[in-house]
């Protein structure tokens, strides 16, 4: 196992991007997810500038994490008519979204491609339950041809609702993201219980700490690592069993000095846990 860090891509000034590329190599980080919610950024020269510079720099990319096009509304209310591929008013525009991320990270050397699918029905008999998963099917049957998976970041479903997303969609090239802050954050799940249910699809892990919601309309708060509710030293514990030995990735969702203090003091105690296995 090892500690990356997310490095966002998103300014065409592609000196931006190399500075965090040089900032993150500097503080001792060599793996990475590739985050970029702007899909006229796929662009063959920069995926060959991004290429070239992360191999000089020995910044392995784990993973491109794709956004899409159109609203984004983080809360219980309006997420669920605004957030990933179940809106069908989006559906179109975000599943060309993610064929054309899915090609920019190939260009890349990039295997695996993540994004956020949108509050899943958990009801099978909802109609946008099969709409949802056959415009999926699309993308995923895309990817397959170019050898990539689709990731699916957790959060926004329970366990069981994704692994039954999975089994309708019935392809081979999928799996997840996961992200056990956010199972918190939006009460959906004990990240290390939701092992038992989608463990072996794990591809993927963010290091992020949350809290479960306070009231019925905005999620809890992320938080400094550690001092939220994901029991780390389970969770890792969990998935080396699992036979996991990708990244960890490192978020924290905010900004400034704060942020930079947060990101080392989390490799610190990721890397003190990984010396436990």
């Amino acid at each position: 196992m090892n500690v990356g860090i997310a490095i966002v891509f998103d300014d065409k000034d592609l000196s931006k991007l190399k500075k965090k590329v040089d900032d993150s190599v500097g503080r001792g980080f060599h793996h990475c997810q590739l985050m970029c919610w702007d899909p006229t950024l796929f662009t063959d020269e920069n995926a060959e500038v991004i290429r070239t510079y992360f191999a000089e720099k020995d910044m392995t990319i784990t993973a491109f994490w794709c956004g899409w096009e159109g609203p984004a509304v983080w809360n219980f209310f309006d997420g669920p008519e605004t957030l990933g591929l179940v809106p069908e008013t989006y559906r179109y525009t975000r599943v060309r979204n993610l064929i054309d991320g899915a090609d920019f990270a190939k260009k890349l050397g990039v295997t695996d491609v993540i994004s956020h699918m949108g509050f899943l029905p958990e009801n099978p008999n909802d109609p946008a339950f099969p709409a949802t998963a056959n415009a999926l099917r699309h993308v995923a049957e895309h990817l397959k041809k170019n050898d990539q998976y689709l990731l699916f970041e957790t959060g926004q479903e329970t366990p069981t609702c994704m692994l039954r997303m999975f089994e309708k969609i019935g392809t081979d090239n999928l799996g997840v993201n996961l992200d056990p802050a956010n199972l918190i954050m939006y009460g959906k799940s004990n990240p290390v219980d939701a092992l038992d249910v989608f463990g072996k699809f794990v591809r993927g892990v963010h290091a992020k700490d949350g809290k479960y919601p306070s009231c019925g309309q905005y999620l809890g708060p992320e938080v400094k690592l550690g001092e939220g509710k994901v029991n780390f030293p389970a969770l890792v514990k969990g998935l080396h069993e699992l036979g996991y030995d990708g990244s960890f990735t490192i978020e924290r969702e905010i900004s400034g000095e704060q942020q930079t203090i947060d990101i080392m003091e989390a490799k610190e105690k990721l890397e003190a846990i990984f010396a436990t296995l």
